[in-house]
């Protein structure tokens, strides 16, 4: 399997420091998520049920009903590449790398685009994969350009798949009301901007056959009551999802700038991270963990991602080791 953030169990292991003593931002996960309630005893005794509401609620924030919940965006992208025969797959590098790893585990071309390129080369690929916005680096698609390439892909039978992950906070960037047209697959996801990625809870969207052949595929009850329950709720909380828009960006400015007071200018950014193109990366990442400051590297290009702080000692914290890292990196 790939590497991801996260793997605190891991890094304590690695650098002696006991996992509740760990800052982890390799995650890029709201720090101060949807806060849950008390969950009815009920949801835990009974098998998940397709009328408990989560669709309504679904459709109601994501504007389609063309929904599928799946157990994470994840579950989708794994299932995906099964669903039709070799294709040539572009995929936007760098990226979310589990999406060129499905595809190449069910034998088709992947090809690597930069964004800068894709425009030239649409109308050779079957499937175009891209995040909006892209993790690591940050660029955006503004939706016209998505749909017009959904619409060069369909012309023969192709794909556009987009994975918004991270697109909650800036709802315009988002191409879900969209959802039915011919070859569009959008991915959604509560682990990023409700901060409820251990729910493992998420949407596919597409047109009705595609939406059957997934749900045939990955079969009954791929989504927990508990899940379902805690997502019907969080989907219909406006003023929470308001309010946090608007705290996410705040603090996204203010992480780079904290950033660049220590010389590691961000070169992309979303809500819920800063990336740092810098030769140090890995350096940095190492004395960040002697400090107990999970931050996400990546060697190619090298570079860094450093997910939000949330309590106000977790931002001292940072600023403290980040001061520190001119003496020793």
């Amino acid at each position: 399997m790939l590497e991801h953030g996260g793997h605190i169990l891991e890094a304590a292991q690695r650098y002696g420091i006991p996992p509740e003593e760990w800052l982890d931002l390799s995650t890029g996960i709201n720090p101060s998520g949807w806060p849950i309630p008390a969950l009815p005893a009920a949801v835990w005794r009974r098998l998940p049920e397709e009328m408990d509401g989560l669709a309504e609620a679904a459709a109601a924030y994501y504007d389609t009903s063309l929904l599928l919940p799946i157990a994470g965006s994840q579950a989708a992208i794994q299932a995906l590449p099964a669903l039709r025969g070799v294709s040539r797959v572009g995929i936007l590098s760098p990226s979310y790398r589990e999406h060129a790893h499905a595809w190449q585990r069910h034998q088709h071309r992947v090809i690597a685009l930069d964004e800068h390129h894709i425009e030239s080369v649409i109308d050779s690929l079957d499937v175009l994969v891209l995040c909006n916005p892209n993790n690591p680096t940050g660029c955006r698609f503004a939706p016209d350009t998505l749909l017009r390439w959904r619409e060069r892909l369909a012309a023969r039978a192709g794909w556009l798949v987009v994975d918004e992950a991270f697109c909650d906070a800036e709802p315009a960037l988002s191409v879900m009301q969209h959802a039915g047209e011919p070859g569009l697959v959008v991915l959604r996801s509560l682990g990023k901007f409700f901060g409820l990625a251990g729910v493992r809870l998420g949407f596919i969207a597409a047109w009705p056959a595609l939406l059957a052949q997934m749900q045939e595929t990955l079969g009954p009850w791929t989504v927990s009551g508990p899940a379902r329950w805690i997502a019907r709720h969080a989907l219909r909380d406006t003023q929470w999802q308001d309010a946090t828009r608007q705290g996410l960006m705040h603090d996204s400015t203010r992480l780079a700038e904290l950033l660049s007071r220590y010389g590691l200018r961000p070169t992309g950014s979303t809500a819920l991270f800063q990336s740092v193109h810098t030769p140090r990366a890995q350096a940095v990442h190492k004395q960040l963990a002697r400090s107990g400051i999970l931050v996400r590297v990546f060697s190619d290009p090298s570079s860094l991602r450093f997910g939000l702080p949330g309590a106000p000692n977790e931002w001292e914290r940072l600023d403290a080791a980040l001061a520190s890292l001119g003496e020793t990196a």
